[in-house]
């Protein structure tokens, strides 16, 4: 992180800008999210790292195709849900 801190301004339509110091160093591109939090005058703004879902379906997809497996939706959709829960578990 940076050694000293940086000082940005609110605009009259609520955004703030992140120095390009911080983007640069934390990979922050256009259209990044990010969970924010407020207490008392403390504001905290964390990456949000959102799965790709297309990588995931491919990959489960692949799957299928190498064993020739005949599968429901429903199947899928469970498993899908399964790996998510466990990843989420693991953090």
């Amino acid at each position: 992180m940076a050694q000293e801190p940086e000082v940005t301004t609110v605009s009259e339509k609520g955004q703030v800008v992140i120095p390009q110091s911080l983007r640069k160093e934390l990979g922050i591109k256009p259209r990044t999210k990010f969970l924010v939090y407020g207490r008392g005058d403390t504001v905290i703004m964390k990456k949000l790292e959102l799965p790709d879902l297309r990588k995931e379906w491919d990959e489960i997809f692949r799957g299928m195709d190498a064993k020739k497996l005949k599968i429901s939706e429903k199947e899928v959709l469970d498993e899908v849900a399964a790996v998510r829960r466990e990843r989420h578990r693991s953090r």
